[in-house]
């Protein structure tokens, strides 16, 4: 059975707002704990991901390759990890849905399999706290936006 978390945070930005922010790798290290980010095929990180693209962000020495797998304007935003040796299969989704009164609620979550054995429930531990960050990282930058 696989691991999950699922954290979510409140952003007064409009779900486009968020949205773009999200699909520009090059801003992720303005409003995450990601220290770089860039495009595996050399385009601009700035410009708008597209469904195969391959992005490679950078915490200290950690590297996680990402393939974005699915792309739904203003809504959904769902990418798997490739490489690596950490997990045998992680799939992440961030959900954009309006909140009534005129913001977004994030919700960021993902299903994984942990590499090593019996190691499931620290990384959904660390996971959680590491992507509550990135919600509520998200949230706020994309108000200053």
């Amino acid at each position: 059975m696989p691991n999950s978390y699922r954290v979510s945070a409140r952003s007064d930005a409009a779900p486009d707002a968020v949205y773009r922010l999200l699909l520009r790798a090059g801003t992720w290290p303005s409003w995450s704990p990601i220290d770089a980010a860039e495009v595996e095929n050399g385009t601009d990180p700035d410009l708008p991901a597209g469904v195969g693209d391959t992005r490679v962000f950078r915490t200290g020495r950690a590297v996680s390759r990402e393939r974005v797998v699915e792309l739904v304007t203003d809504r959904r935003f769902g990418y798997e990890i490739v490489g690596g040796r950490t997990f045998r299969s992680y799939r992440g989704l961030v959900e954009l849905a309006p909140d009534g009164r005129g913001g977004t609620t994030i919700t960021w979550s993902a299903t994984f399999r942990p590499a090593m054995r019996f190691t499931g429930p620290l990384w959904e531990w660390f996971l959680a706290r590491f992507m509550r960050r990135m919600a509520a990282g998200l949230a706020a930058h994309a108000v200053v936006s």
